[in-house]
């Protein structure tokens, strides 16, 4: 407990002077961190990626849902607390001289902060789509072109590591997260990407292994939750730390809470397993036109314009367990809507335009 305080106290020490030196580069790392943000996995770089390469893209939201489901398990565990909350109660500081942290809109984050949700997720997403494009350029034979691979490689890293960098150092600026919390997180995820290199079976995965899935992973950490609150362990202690020292309340939102994360990843595995088993996507993606270039730029195009309007749709946060459930139908409509729902459409647009031209 002293060694981490320890560690927690040298990482107030690198806020500040993040927060004291950094501050015209404040717009910049509020940015990297919603770069950052595992949402996006869902509303960009999945219907970017799903469209252009059907098994990159199903690796992602499996990659995401599970990196995302280790986090939630390790951040119960290791009971990890975040700045903005622990300055104010450590016994650190003598005589309330604790340091100001300043915090902002999307600080007051309310589960445990160890590892980083977002570091993890941003590893773990980007390592996906770094290794899928030099799966591309490592098939080239000619020296000239292995010369092109060697560039390509280094030039890809370089951008993968600049950007985990920018994030780590973003979430540690605004007070969310400490040092160590994001480093871990980054290599936790490099890890669930790794693995899922070598796990060529959620490629052919029916309806019902989706289902089992969910079922499995929601029963496991609901299983975990109750078990541990049996025997008095608090697994929601972080969420009254995080309402007690956000400097303003309304920048504590639900969504942010464990069981939302959870819900939200569950919500999308079940999304893409119904999509893709669906009739609507063997029809269209599996199709004449799914080799068409101009099928799937239509695609990209009408994917990203659909999901931004997701963005208008408000869920109640009242009942929290109604929350849960439309989070939950929201969130499987999003990969349904890019995998299924969006490919049918422009696939139905293009036949009927080809046959009024002949």
């Amino acid at each position: 407990s002293i060694k981490m305080d320890l560690l927690h106290s040298n990482g107030i020490l690198i806020i500040q002077h993040l927060q004291r030196d950094y501050r015209a580069y404040q717009d910049f790392l509020n940015f990297m961190s919603h770069v950052g943000d595992p949402r996006n996995i869902f509303s960009i770089y999945f219907p970017l990626w799903f469209q252009l390469n059907q098994v990159v893209g199903t690796k992602m939201i499996w990659v995401a849902v599970i990196g995302d489901w280790f986090n939630l398990i390790f951040k119960w565990i290791l009971f990890g607390h975040r700045p903005y909350w622990w300055v104010q109660e450590t016994m650190m500081y003598p005589n309330k001289s604790s340091p100001c942290l300043e915090q902002f809109p999307i600080t007051c984050e309310t589960g445990p902060g160890s590892p980083s949700g977002h570091a993890m997720g941003s590893s773990c997403v980007w390592y996906v789509m770094v290794t899928a494009a030099l799966s591309y350029t490592v098939r080239w034979k000619d020296r000239s072109a292995a010369t092109l691979h060697r560039l390509t490689w280094s030039f890809l890293w370089s951008i993968f590591w600049i950007i985990q960098i920018s994030v780590c150092i973003s979430r540690v600026f605004i007070a969310t997260h400490f040092p160590h919390q994001v480093i871990l997180g980054v290599f936790a995820g490099i890890l669930v990407a790794e693995a899922f290199e070598h796990t060529p079976a959620i490629q052919t995965a029916t309806l019902r292994m989706y289902i089992k899935t969910n079922l499995f992973l929601f029963i496991f950490a609901l299983g975990f939750y109750l078990v541990l609150k049996v025997i008095d362990i608090d697994l929601l202690w972080s969420v009254p730390k995080a309402k007690k020292w956000c400097a303003n309340p309304d920048w504590i939102n639900i969504d942010t809470t464990p069981f939302a994360g959870l819900v939200r990843n569950l919500g999308a595995l079940f999304g893409l397993g119904l999509g893709i088993n669906s009739e609507m996507f063997i029809t269209s993606c599996k199709g004449e036109n799914s080799c068409k270039m101009s099928f799937r730029l239509l695609c990209i195009a009408a994917s990203l314009a659909t999901l931004q309007l997701y963005n208008f749709i408000k869920i109640p946060t009242h009942t929290e367990y109604l929350f849960y459930v439309l989070s939950f139908c929201k969130s499987a409509a999003m990969p349904l809507t890019v995998v299924a729902l969006v490919p049918y459409c422009v696939h139905s647009l293009m036949r009927t335009t080809e046959k009024k031209l002949n």
